[in-house]
């Protein structure tokens, strides 16, 4: 991968290629985002009826990418910014009621992205492999942007956070409205690739494809580990 001239859109064929970027220790952040066991837990395949088998072999890839990619490679990155002193901030989508009354609109819409995950619940609970450590700062969130469902923004500025690297879930849905967000704020935001996943693998690279050199540089996580020095 060479993330100054992959995942160019029509915007920006031809283009010329971006400056290399200084991520200064001490002005950076890794940001997970909604890497839940919700989105890990799959029921027993031979429970299922016909259909809902063939929803459950449509979801293997990405539980596959999750697993095998996502989850180590971010591990990865955690562990080599603490090692630095980086700061390192979770996201969640969990609601602080039972019923979750006070979920965004988008968090409430009938079908699959009608999210019900009380705090305290076993599902909305980040996976063990990339659980905080020490004091690092978890912010909980029920819209899909992690900056304007929280007080993310205040706490970044707070630290002196200028640079936000992100990983984590739906490439496609929280990870790029958070991105987006972030952009609108001025912060300069890098998106690690082989750190996220979307339903599907077309919508994951259409998605980095369409967020990238506008709202965010998207690089993988050994090019971020060799512009940083980790």
């Amino acid at each position: 991968m060479n993330w100054k001239t992959d995942y160019r859109s029509i915007y920006y064929l031809g283009a010329p290629e971006p400056d290399d970027i200084e991520l200064k220790f001490e002005e950076t952040a890794l940001l997970v985002i909604d890497v839940q066991n919700t989105y890990r837990a799959r029921p027993e395949r031979d429970r299922l009826s016909p259909e809902e088998q063939r929803r459950y072999d449509l979801w293997t890839p990405f539980h596959r990418r999750l697993d095998e990619i996502l989850v180590p490679n971010t591990a990865d990155l955690l562990g080599r910014f603490r090692k630095h002193g980086i700061e390192c901030v979770h996201a969640r989508i969990a609601s602080h009621t039972k019923d979750g009354r006070e979920r965004s609109l988008s968090h409430r819409k009938p079908g699959w992205n009608d999210l019900l995950l009380p705090k305290d619940e076993w599902e909305s609970q980040i996976v063990p492999e990339l659980a905080p450590k020490g004091d690092e700062i978890v912010v909980t969130k029920m819209t899909d942007s992690a900056l304007t469902g929280s007080n993310l923004r205040l706490l970044l500025a707070n630290m002196g956070i200028r640079n936000v690297v992100c990983c984590g879930v739906f490439t496609d849905q929280c990870v790029s409205s958070t991105v987006r967000s972030l952009a609108d704020e001025s912060f300069n935001v890098v998106v690690v690739e082989d750190c996220c996943a979307a339903g599907s693998d077309e919508l994951h690279h259409k998605e980095l494809e369409i967020l990238n050199m506008i709202y965010c540089s998207v690089m993988s996580s050994s090019e971020i580990k060799a512009m940083m020095g980790i």
